[in-house]
């Protein structure tokens, strides 16, 4: 893909896990007291978009090997990545944190080392927890960079690659679920949602969606209608174990280390490769796809500022038990709406000033 402006299967995957993000705090917020049907229907809906962690992780690591194919210097990524990821993570902590600080996850600052912990953590809102887990694959890209390296299109590494990191990821969610997510440390063990071995799958994948997509996407491409089929039991299969524990519906319980949502997400990266693969000869398309990429992590973090205040000040939570389909859609547009526009702002802006500065 040697045009720059277009869009690759990373960035489609960037976008679709974005957009899909922002709806589940909003889902959150307005399935509160609402009647048993709605619940049920906001439950569907949230197992849908449940797949965005792995389909950021895949988009990531496929367009870094991508971008590295064969050669990797570590400083200028580094550099990068803190100008595009660390930097925004910094100042979205602290506004959370000194903003909107009961947003806070699990427990308060009440110190300055409880400040700092909360920040590290990423319990300073909702969606920060990503961070801590995301910040792990970009300190780890080297050793990520050397299997991509070793790979090359090898097909029988890949499938050792493949076959162990099934192995280890199954033995992972056996542990996580008779442990935390139904056993005695779903409070003391919470930590371990966001250590990176909890997403090697995703990572590992996006790996080898790089080195072999030409022979696979390709040939997956073929089987799309069967593809679109699992991808409907793969998600009947995860609203039937949400809703078998019981109502009210608790959104919380819908987990992604379990198998029935591990095989939904890895199925939905696969259609939205499939849709990329059909769309790669619409530029304009394309480069609207890739625009949007560029901004889909720093959008992520500002969505939930924005949610809150939609949520508070423009008079739209009133409607959420007369009109909660309405309320949730409105709620989602703007989110979407602000978060990237202020990414795009931001981002100019900062780039403007830093012009101006160095011709002075």
């Amino acid at each position: 893909m040697k045009n720059k402006a277009s869009a690759d299967w990373g960035d489609y995957l960037k976008v679709f896990a974005c957009t899909a993000v922002m709806l589940q705090p909003i889902l959150n917020l307005v399935i509160t007291n609402q009647p048993t049907g709605v619940q049920f229907n906001f439950g569907m809906l949230y197992d849908l978009v449940k797949y965005t962690a792995p389909a950021f992780i895949w988009g990531i690591l496929y367009t870094t090997m991508r971008k590295h194919d064969q050669s990797w210097q570590a400083w200028p990524y580094y550099r990068q990545q803190w100008h595009q990821l660390g930097v925004p993570t910094i100042w979205w902590t602290l506004i959370y944190l000194l903003i909107m600080p009961k947003l806070q996850q699990h427990e308060h600052y009440h110190s300055v080392k409880s400040f700092l912990w909360q920040a590290i953590n990423g319990n300073a809102a909702p969606h920060l927890w990503y961070n801590t887990m995301m910040l792990q694959f970009i300190i780890l890209m080297p050793l990520f960079w050397w299997l991509h390296y070793w790979l090359q299109a090898h097909k029988q590494r890949g499938w050792i690659i493949a076959i162990i990191t099934a192995i280890i990821y199954g033995a992972w969610i056996y542990f996580y679920d008779i442990n935390v997510l139904n056993g005695p440390h779903q409070q003391s063990w919470y930590l371990l949602d966001r250590i990176f071995i909890s997403f090697i799958i995703y990572g590992i994948g996006g790996i080898l969606a790089w080195n072999f997509f030409d022979k696979v996407l390709p040939w997956l491409q073929q089987f799309w209608l069967l593809m679109v089929f699992a991808w409907l039991i793969t998600w009947l299969w995860t609203n039937q174990q949400l809703f078998a524990r019981g109502f009210p519906v608790n959104l919380s319980r819908a987990a992604y280390y379990q198998p029935s949502m591990t095989f939904y997400s890895l199925i939905v990266i696969i259609l939205v490769g499939i849709i990329w693969q059909s769309q790669r000869s619409w530029q304009i398309w394309s480069s609207i796809m890739h625009w949007l990429a560029n901004y889909a992590y720093r959008a992520y973090l500002a969505n939930v500022f924005w949610q809150q205040l939609l949520w508070r000040y423009s008079g739209i939570a009133s409607f959420r038990y007369s009109h909660p389909y309405i309320t949730m859609t409105a709620l989602w547009i703007g989110t979407w709406l602000l978060a990237f526009g202020t990414a795009a702002l931001l981002h100019t802006s900062w780039s403007w000033t830093k012009e101006k500065l160095r011709r002075t």
